[in-house]
């Protein structure tokens, strides 16, 4: 897929200045005459599968109902106000993947996933804000969009969505194939389709510090060091034995603290944490892989590519792919920051590169995080 122009006729900085996190933007024709990368059919099939997250929205005599994948049913297709939402498309296929592939004027780190919504005439989610930023691409008929910077994001109580109770749209839009709204995290929207209508939306990772923070004391518990154990040889005699003794007390506290993380601990576990696959991810080696020797003289003629599912990172001296972590030196950083940013290299990079990355390419070619170049 060639570069697109997405954004109109700003810059990406332009973009990233004046309203990323901040304010809406509508882009007429971001990229013109787009149409569906999946016919229905497909994206039906997408989503009965157990490894692909999906969602069924329905609203019938004003009940909302969603029914969590797999879906080996839906409405009719003449049915009005049904809703087919299926996550990571880009995951399942290589179009998909070149498209998310295009927003990538913003890190790979927060770069999530690209979700298809077909919904029938009148079909929505109801009015709602996400806690992230999100592209809003229109692939098949149109979609109206109401828009609004209202503060009270307070929700209907009781419902199987998180519905706005109180949405006050300022603004109103009708989306076209090819058309697109950005709009920052939690800015309050509602879609509703005018006819079939099919709606890409590229999100973006904005993990909550409690999330991270959960998941940095577990990852910490593997290089935590706390020599010695508990004594107290000046102990005395007390009246009050279900009390905490304050000494105790302090003498763990002191211990404690002794427990700290240097940059390098936030750099690592980082790494791995937003390399980390999903859970329904799930790599699939070669049928008949070629051995160490053969891949080495294949890959040197026709280069290599990451798997469209392999998520890979650096900082420093550190590189991540798919959770895990190794430091590089000077030598092999070069090739390796070249295949994360490009996501291949070509038959002369790889033939200049060290036995080490040899042997870690054909490491993660048996394992289906990398294949041959075509």
């Amino acid at each position: 897929m060639k570069k697109l122009p997405l954004l109109g006729n700003i810059t990406p900085a332009q973009f990233l200045r004046d309203y990323w996190h901040k304010k809406p933007l509508l882009i007429r024709q971001a990229v013109p005459g787009f149409k569906p990368l999946l016919p229905f059919d497909k994206l039906a099939e997408l989503a009965t599968k157990d490894y692909v997250e999906s969602r069924l929205v329905t609203l019938e005599a004003g009940q909302w109902d969603m029914q969590h994948g797999p879906l080996h049913k839906l409405p009719r297709r003449s049915q009005r106000e049904w809703t087919m939402l299926v996550q990571g498309v880009n995951l399942q296929d290589e179009r998909a993947d070149e498209l998310l592939r295009q927003f990538r004027f913003v890190p790979d780190a927060r770069l999530d996933d690209l979700m298809v919504s077909f919904a029938t005439d009148g079909g929505g989610v109801g009015p709602h804000f996400d806690s992230y930023d999100v592209f809003l691409l229109q692939a098949e008929g149109q979609r109206k969009w109401r828009i609004s910077a209202q503060k009270d994001l307070s929700l209907v109580e009781g419902l199987p969505l998180k519905i706005l109770s109180k949405f006050k749209p300022t603004e109103e839009f009708i989306l076209e194939p090819g058309d697109m709204l950005y709009l920052p995290p939690h800015y309050a929207h509602d879609g509703v389709a005018i006819g079939d209508c099919q709606t890409y939306s590229i999100g973006f990772r904005s993990p909550s510090y409690q999330e991270l923070g959960e998941a940095f004391l577990q990852f910490m518990c593997d290089s935590i060091e706390l020599p010695g154990r508990y004594a107290d040889p000046e102990l005395e005699p007390t009246s009050k034995p279900a009390e905490i003794p304050k000494a105790m007390l302090s003498q763990l506290a002191d211990e404690l603290n002794k427990v700290s993380f240097t940059e390098d601990d936030f750099t690592i576990f980082l790494g791995e944490y937003l390399s980390e696959p999903k859970h329904n991810v799930f790599f699939t080696p070669p049928e008949k892989p070629l051995t160490a020797g053969k891949f080495t003289q294949a890959a040197a003629k026709k280069g290599v590519a990451l798997s469209r599912k392999t998520q890979m990172l650096y900082r420093g001296k550190n590189v991540f792919i798919n959770g895990e972590s190794f430091a590089v030196g000077k030598a092999d950083k070069v090739a390796l920051e070249l295949l994360a940013n490009e996501r291949k290299l070509d038959g002369e990079a790889v033939a200049a590169a060290s036995e080490d990355v040899a042997e870690a390419l054909f490491a993660w070619y048996t394992d289906g995080w990398l294949e041959l170049g075509k």
